[in-house]
């Protein structure tokens, strides 16, 4: 029985939910700390770091002073986290390291999964990365010809800014209640549920949810659970 006659069109997060950005990129951490001779801990770099970029990017939204891009909030966000664990760094070793983000790799049952999805449904890419970014990440490191790639560079505003889902809904020639977001983030759930998507919560990390006002249609563990639960 098919659960979601309506829905059309999946749209995932990419980074975090397709790509396992912390899985990518705690070795390279790992030899950057070592090469600083560091004892701070890759995985306590990294949680500090992840933390740090989604600030950087409300920030870059809130303050509406043009978009910076994922990739420079990133480069923000490892910044800000040298500083907080006194690591000293040139600007020529803060953009070599950054090189690490084209290294990343998806989670092991993402491409399986979207195997058996695509019979059922269109699959796009909603992603905040840089639109040039993506060409790269899905083409080679997905290695997955998604029937759309959007960057929230269209709008300008990073995810969950409400504009993003719309407009990717209209670009899709959707409407927004045939669209499902897929995301392991609460707040990718919640921004596309306001409006007016169903959403899937693929719970990788095992974090609270907490007490929103909006809820997902599903939560399963991985992208195996997704197919699972959808067809």
């Amino acid at each position: 029985m098919d659960r979601f006659p309506e829905i059309k069109a999946l749209t995932f997060d990419v980074f975090g939910t397709v790509l396992d950005l912390g899985g990518s990129l705690k070795p390279f951490i790992g030899d950057f700390l070592k090469s600083k001779r560091s004892d701070v801990l890759p995985q306590d770099f990294w949680d500090q770091w992840r933390s740090r970029q989604r600030i950087e990017q409300y920030q870059d939204t809130m303050l509406a002073l043009g978009h910076s891009g994922y990739l420079e909030t990133a480069r923000r966000g490892f910044v800000w986290t040298l500083e907080l664990y006194g690591i000293q760094a040139s600007i020529d070793e803060v953009k070599e390291f950054m090189t690490a983000w084209d290294d990343l790799s998806p989670y092991p049952e993402v491409v399986p999964a979207l195997e058996r999805l695509k019979t059922r449904f269109k699959l796009v890419a909603l992603s905040n990365g840089d639109a040039h970014y993506l060409d790269h990440v899905t083409q080679n490191r997905i290695q997955w010809d998604f029937d759309d790639v959007i960057s929230v560079d269209v709008v300008g505003y990073f995810k969950p800014h409400p504009g993003i889902y719309r407009r990717a809904a209209r670009m899709l020639e959707l409407e927004v209640g045939e669209c499902m977001m897929v995301s392991a983030h609460p707040f990718d759930i919640i921004g596309s549920r306001a409006c007016g998507y169903r959403a899937a919560f693929v719970d990788r990390y095992r974090f609270p949810y907490g007490d929103p006002p909006y809820e997902p249609d599903i939560r399963v563990e991985d992208f195996t659970g997704l197919a699972d639960a959808l067809l």
